[in-house]
């Protein structure tokens, strides 16, 4: 059998077929090693978060896990109805995955007192923002926010992320009057019109798309939880 010419194709078609299946398969052993570190490190940013919206800031030197458990008494997956709930916990859906029959919700203590915490995505300017609202047990009254974004211009649309736009929606309500449309909204600073203080933040200057997303991303977000927060009213 003759030496292998190791300046001809079949070499190098031997050698890069072997390189890569080496390749593959040391990332698929560091991926299943790194994966339960990864996945514990993305639900301790999920919780930070969450715990954000219930006032607790993100960057705080508390031990998320113990804070969250401390905090949160449920984590369940929704259905159509409060009485389909299943017993897997908020974080098996993804944000991302939300839909009508998985929706993931968050019922939490703060001082005694019960609070809701619904989360929701939606489309920026330049890519995905989501977010957090807390609400009292009226179902009703905004008692925080967390907002974050993927790509959003720094200076603009980013500032959805800063406290001072984030607690303005305190003491805000879902809805107006004894309309079942979601009445909370995010509007440009002198385009009210006819909506209630108690329903509207206004949205940030220079960053009018970023602010829209975050007023549909709101309306979508409740909105699919309707059903639950009437049952829970009742």
């Amino acid at each position: 059998m003759g030496k292998l010419n190791t300046n001809g194709n079949a070499y190098t078609i031997i050698y890069a077929s072997i390189m890569v299946i080496i390749v593959a398969f040391l990332l698929a052993f560091v991926a299943q090693v790194l994966g339960p570190t990864q996945k514990a490190n993305e639900d301790n940013d999920k919780k930070s978060q969450i715990l954000a919206a219930l006032g607790i800031e993100k960057g705080s030197d508390y031990d998320v896990e113990g804070k969250y458990n401390e905090m949160v008494k449920a984590d369940p997956i929704y259905g159509k109805t409060v009485a389909e709930k299943q017993d897997n916990g908020g974080f098996a859906v993804a944000n991302k995955d939300m839909s009508e029959s998985n929706r993931p919700f968050y019922v939490a203590e703060v001082d005694g007192q019960t609070k809701y915490v619904v989360p929701m995505t939606g489309a920026g300017l330049w890519g995905g923002i989501w977010g957090y609202v807390a609400l009292d047990d009226d179902c009703e009254t905004v008692y925080g926010t967390y907002f974050s974004h993927e790509s959003e211009t720094a200076g603009l649309g980013a500032r959805i992320t800063e406290k001072w736009f984030q607690d303005s929606f305190k003491g805000k309500k879902v809805h107006a009057g004894g309309a079942s449309d979601v009445a909370l909204s995010v509007v440009k600073k002198g385009k009210e019109g006819k909506i209630s203080p108690d329903n509207y933040v206004n949205g940030i200057t220079g960053a009018t798309l970023t602010s829209n997303g975050v007023d549909e991303m709101i309306k979508k977000g409740l909105g699919m939880y309707a059903d639950i927060l009437d049952n829970l009213k009742k």
